[in-house]
């Protein structure tokens, strides 16, 4: 792998991380779960993250035909997607930990059901459309086989990363604190912000040349 390829999988991993900001969902896990037994809490914790490697790989693989079944260019699906993800770095940064991500309806719903990996951790909280959108624009800027093998390699990574913080989760909880996770959300905020701004003028650089 070349050190060009590394940067851009290196690139993906952490705008993944600041999208999904698994360590604002930690005190959400912990008060799902709490409830059940540690066994019960790791398989939990594993179905969450196949979940999010399933979605988004799923994305991947298939965002660039759902861009051509709606005729959209990648340059204003980059636009639309930076939006988005400025939008929630916004959130982030004045200390959201994710309730924004799942409306009232899901939130009650999700409650009645007993797999909670599934929904609603993976599906909106975890994989959303900032995560959703971010691997769609990657995807479709690096279409190689070698790519698309890096970037689910990446994806591999990450939601093994996710199902490990989820297995030390009330540990770390305890340790950071609340006053910790905000610090870290809005950390991860700025750097969400910085990456949808990077895609927003990177997109419209492409749809209106004169601008450059």
């Amino acid at each position: 792998m070349s050190n060009p390829e590394f940067v851009i999988f290196l690139q993906f991993f952490v705008g993944l991380f600041a999208a999904v900001n698994p360590l604002g969902i930690m005190p959400i896990f912990v008060s799902l779960t709490a409830h059940e037994s540690p066994i019960e809490r790791k398989k939990t914790a594993y179905t969450a993250s196949l979940a999010v490697a399933a979605i988004l790989v799923v994305s991947l693989l298939a965002g660039q035909l759902l861009l051509d079944v709606f005729s959209i260019s990648l340059d204003s699906f980059r636009v639309a997607g930076g939006m988005l993800l400025v939008s929630i770095a916004f959130t982030m940064m004045n200390g959201k930990l994710g309730e924004e991500k799942q409306n009232k309806q899901e939130q009650s719903e999700s409650m009645s059901r007993e797999q909670i990996g599934v929904v609603p951790l993976a599906m909106p909280l975890l994989a959303g459309p900032g995560a959703i959108s971010s691997t769609i624009v990657y995807s479709s800027r690096y279409p190689s086989s070698v790519d698309t093998f890096g970037l689910i390699v990446t994806i591999a990574l990450f939601s093994a990363g996710i199902c490990l913080l989820f297995l030390i989760a009330p540990k770390l909880v305890r340790y950071l604190g609340q006053t910790g996770i905000n610090v870290i959300t809005r950390i991860m905020g700025l750097i969400l912000g910085a990456l949808g701004v990077e895609f927003i003028a990177n997109g419209l650089r492409a749809l209106f040349p004169g601008l450059a």
